[in-house]
């Protein structure tokens, strides 16, 4: 049974319950910047922090404040305050807050937060977190009100109450997620980095703008490139969904059927639902060779110009086309630079804009580069390391996220 005095999680050595006080018994507001007009922005020798500081961090960044003029009149923030948000768009949004970690001057706060200055002593990585466990988020959505946009009263924030352990349990739980933080705003910077490097590389390796040759080459490879249609190197197939109305068609699960939706895989290893053999017979769909080009021609949002790449034999719904390629094109190789070419290709969509599809035709008349084997093979190998390499960050960000989400919920009452 949970006990609403004691976290679930904490750290050894710590037992006594947690005192609950509101925070109107430990502080008090103040206001943000007031009397304002726009020319008194961007300017000036003072900074303010900005709504999406105050929403983002739960530790105020000072690279993300913005200029200002000085006015005395206006309240100065410091080291300790708590600033927060007081509307957003949705009520899961509202309140969001953030802590001011150091001091520094001609610092004030934004029109649309107000600030909240404690007076008892906090550990500030403490108070930047418990404002954003899970249990203080319920209620201050639930203090959320309004239609299109929602607010709240600060006075009724100040009602809330917020667990109070010793400094010293403070201490550890203010550092263990202020170093998860850390951990995942590192491995952010990793995929950004990598993000980065795989989009420029993809520029360089493959030639632009009608040039023979690409500005980045593996050594050893110096011979013009050419361009080909696909409709020249690769068999175009679609695929087909048998009737929902027949079991048989569905049992037993025996072929692996792909539909549109999952094309954002990339590399497909397995898919989210089989037909039978009876069913691959006795519809449109049909065996796609393991290490084709998979290219959706329809589905919602921005599926529609997806490339994925089969890493298994399958067969897909109507709304996804496969390229098999002759064996002197490097599946990997093409894959890469479809994948770059992703508003280009969907720019070919038939019909009007969002409603547009593609189709065979179309997808048969996609203009590739094409190199000797060898260069397509080192081209497509280094991209797809490339992309190995972004979704193990990738996947450690989201176990990190993960853990910190786990965390606010079970390191706090």
């Amino acid at each position: 049974m949970k006990n609403d005095k004691k976290p679930q999680v904490r750290f050894k050595g710590f037992n006594d319950d947690w005192e609950q006080r509101k925070l109107g018994e430990m502080g008090s507001t103040f206001t943000g910047l007031s009397g304002k007009t726009k020319e008194d922005f961007g300017h000036g020798d003072a900074k303010f922090i900005t709504y999406m500081n105050v929403f983002s961090n739960p530790i105020a960044n000072l690279d993300m404040t913005e200029y200002v003029e000085i006015d005395s009149k206006q309240n100065c923030v410091k080291a300790g305050d708590v600033f927060f948000t007081t509307s957003s768009e949705t009520p899961e949004e509202v309140g969001m807050s953030c802590v001011m970690s150091e001091n520094a001057d001609n610092i004030y706060l934004n029109s649309f937060c107000f600030g909240y200055r404690p007076t008892v002593e906090f550990d500030l990585n403490y108070l930047a977190y418990v404002l954003r466990a899970e249990s203080f988020r319920k209620n201050m959505t639930f203090l959320a009100q309004g239609i299109s946009r929602y607010n709240i009263s600060k006075n009724k924030v100040m009602e809330i109450k917020i667990s109070v352990p010793s400094l010293d349990e403070q201490n550890l739980v203010g550092a263990y997620f202020s170093d998860l933080d850390h951990l995942i705003t590192l491995h952010q910077r990793k995929c950004d980095k990598l993000q980065k490097i795989k989009k420029s590389m993809l520029e360089k390796m493959f030639p632009q703008n009608g040039m023979k040759k690409p500005e980045i080459r593996f050594k050893g490879f110096n011979d013009d490139w050419e361009q080909r249609k696909v409709s020249e190197t690769a068999e175009i197939a679609a695929g087909g969904t048998p009737s929902t109305s027949v079991s048989e068609y569905w049992e037993p699960k025996e072929v692996p059927w792909l539909s549109s939706g999952e094309v954002h895989k990339k590399y497909v290893t397995y898919t989210d639902d089989m037909i039978s053999k009876l069913g691959l017979s006795n519809s449109s769909a049909k065996m796609i060779k393991e290490n084709s080009i998979l290219i959706a021609l329809a589905g919602q949002g921005k599926t529609r110009g997806t490339v994925a790449i089969n890493r298994i034999s399958l067969s897909t719904n109507q709304s996804i086309a496969a390229m098999t390629f002759n064996d002197d094109i490097i599946p990997e190789f093409v894959f890469s630079n479809l994948e770059n070419r992703y508003d280009e290709i969907r720019a070919m969509s038939s019909g009007d804009g969002s409603r547009g599809g593609l189709n065979k035709q179309l997808v048969g008349n996609i203009v590739i580069p094409y190199t000797i084997i060898e260069e397509q093979r080192k081209i497509g190998a280094y991209f797809e390391n490339l992309d190995n390499l972004i979704t193990l960050h990738q996947r450690k960000l989201e176990k990190l996220k993960y853990i910190k989400k786990s965390m606010l919920e079970n390191m706090f009452v």
